[in-house]
């Protein structure tokens, strides 16, 4: 209790040196979460106000976009590190009780920062919840399931299934930094995608922190809530603190392969051909595309086109399956590695493939700004088009603008686009990423890349999917538009952009949400807001 006693009298004194009324409301918010959690000795959490030593550092720990330390937005009045569920419903509680709504991070890695900056016009003070400490991992290998804690990230849960059995996998992204929280609950794009789904389509219960302070399953909170939380943003309807996945069957030997092409070459030709060969190739074969301008514009300047795929089988099927598909990629033996599954996570890091243990490491590889957008493409783009795009790409003096195209079909055209709340299923060749990355931090050189960001991003609009265009939640992106009136968000307003992410999804989304937080305490300025006709 000592240590809750100093942290209590730090905080008042950091109160006279505010307004009155925010002191009032944080004291007694503060108080109260002390008393709910800090006289139980199984509870050991911690909670972190501005004045506190090592506050600056736990959060810009998880800081992946560094553009928003420095943008004017709000930061948090309080950090809380949850150490067990308890803690994240004394948050809830808490923060009911004294009006100080909270926001959830897991790994940090929110494109717009929404997990713990505000850019609200009339937000009070607010909290993040700090999910890092919720990072247990317990595989059940006899049955194929693991209960994994949302604060951990790809790469611990990644590490962990392969070292209970080299057999099992999870379908999910590439990035191990990337938290299971975020990721999981916008739907969860990866290699694995066209033979298993999704990450959230291989969910199979939770533990939730609803906004009534009380924890719930998949048996308690309703089949609707289970649905609503796997692709239409878990943040929206509460804290989700624990995931229990389905593991999905792998082979001792994968081969992952990876070659590149300049238009010299044959990009153009290449790039067209596989929009429509790599969403109908084999389940087992995943081939995405990773497009770049690369020398000095723009004399030197040239697209480079590189393929980067992996094949559930050894090398000499893998060859097989791309001469009698998709020959022109001109794959050779060389191009090949033979891995485990825990191995090709780290390839496609760009990672040594004998160090596993580097997947635990939850540091990013770069230090940075960056912007990104999305989107989803249902027809074949012309060769002509393409020669369009990649003038516009070549023309930018920014820094290189990169186009990452994640192919569709197999299990996501199976999967029917109301079965959970991702609804970009059958229809969809391929997604489209847009992203940029830069390391200065002055406001004019962010201002200059967001708008070559921009001007690419509305060059693409007559070749990819309309009314509406179409975006993946988990590149989240404000420019499809915000509220900024805390907690005022209208079903109206908020179509702007819920429509764009969740399709005809959005209305049960919007009603599922007038259920389970009709007072819409879980608002963040690009939510969901309860229902209304």
């Amino acid at each position: 209790m000592a240590s809750t006693t100093i942290i209590f009298s730090c905080f008042i004194f950091f109160l006279l040196c505010t307004s009155h009324a925010a002191n009032h409301t944080q004291a007694n918010f503060l108080n109260c979460f002390l008393e709910a959690t800090g006289g139980s000795s199984s509870s050991p959490s911690k909670i972190y106000t501005p004045n506190t030593t090592s506050f600056s550092t736990l959060f810009r720990s998880s800081v992946q976009n560094l553009r928003f330390l420095s943008s004017g937005a709000e930061t948090p009045s309080f950090i809380i590190l949850p150490s067990v569920d308890h803690d994240s419903q004394a948050a809830v509680l808490c923060g009911r009780r004294h009006g100080i709504r909270l926001r959830v991070r897991s790994g940090g890695h929110d494109y717009e920062g929404l997990s713990y900056v505000s850019f609200s016009s009339t937000d009070g003070p607010f909290a993040v919840v700090d999910l890092s400490g919720l990072r247990s991992i317990e595989v059940n290998a006899a049955d194929h399931t693991a209960w994994v804690g949302a604060g951990a990230t790809l790469g611990e849960v990644y590490y962990n299934v392969a070292a209970a059995s080299p057999t099992a996998g999870f379908p999910a992204g590439i990035c191990p930094t990337v938290g299971v929280g975020g990721h999981i609950s916008g739907g969860g794009i990866g290699s694995l995608q066209r033979k298993y789904g999704l990450a959230a389509d291989n969910v199979v219960d939770v533990r939730l922190v609803n906004a009534e302070g009380e924890l719930l399953t998949r048996e308690t909170m309703g089949e609707d809530l289970f649905w609503a939380i796997r692709g239409g943003g878990a943040a929206n309807f509460g804290i989700v603190v624990a995931y229990k996945l389905r593991l999905v069957p792998v082979p001792p030997k994968l081969t992952v392969f990876s070659v590149s092409r300049t238009l010299g070459q044959g990009a153009t030709r290449l790039l067209h051909s596989w929009q429509s060969i790599a969403p109908r190739l084999a389940d087992d074969l995943w081939i995405r595309a990773l497009v770049i301008a690369i020398g000095e514009a723009p004399v030197n300047r040239t697209i480079q086109a590189t393929f980067q795929g992996l094949f559930l089988g050894p090398r000499r099927a893998t060859l097989a399956a791309i001469k009698k598909s998709f020959p022109e990629l001109r794959v050779r033996a060389e191009d090949c590695n033979e891995v485990s599954w825990v191995e090709s996570t780290l390839y496609f890091d760009g990672r040594a493939l004998n160090n596993t243990r580097a997947l635990l490491n939850r540091r990013p590889a770069f230090n940075s700004s960056f912007k990104a957008k999305s989107d989803f493409v249902r027809e074949p783009i012309s060769e002509k088009a393409w020669e369009g795009i990649w003038k516009v790409m070549m023309e930018g003096e920014e820094e290189p603008l990169e186009m990452i195209f994640e192919p569709w079909g197999g299990r996501l055209w199976e999967i029917e686009d109301d079965a959970i709340a991702f609804p970009h299923r059958k229809g969809n060749l391929y997604n489209i990423q847009y992203f940029m990355r830069w390391f200065e931090t002055e406001a004019a050189v962010t201002a200059r890349h967001l708008r070559w960001m921009r001007r690419l991003y509305d060059y693409m609009t007559p070749h990819v999917s309309s009314n509406p265009r179409a975006a993946y939640l988990n590149y989240k992106d404000i420019d499809l538009g915000i509220s900024t009136e805390e907690g005022r968000t209208s079903y109206k307003e908020a179509s702007a952009w819920g429509r764009r992410y969740f399709l005809h999804n959005f209305e049960k989304l919007a009603k599922v949400k007038a259920r389970v937080d009709p007072e819409n305490y879980f608002w963040n300025e690009q939510g969901i807001p309860p229902y209304t006709a």
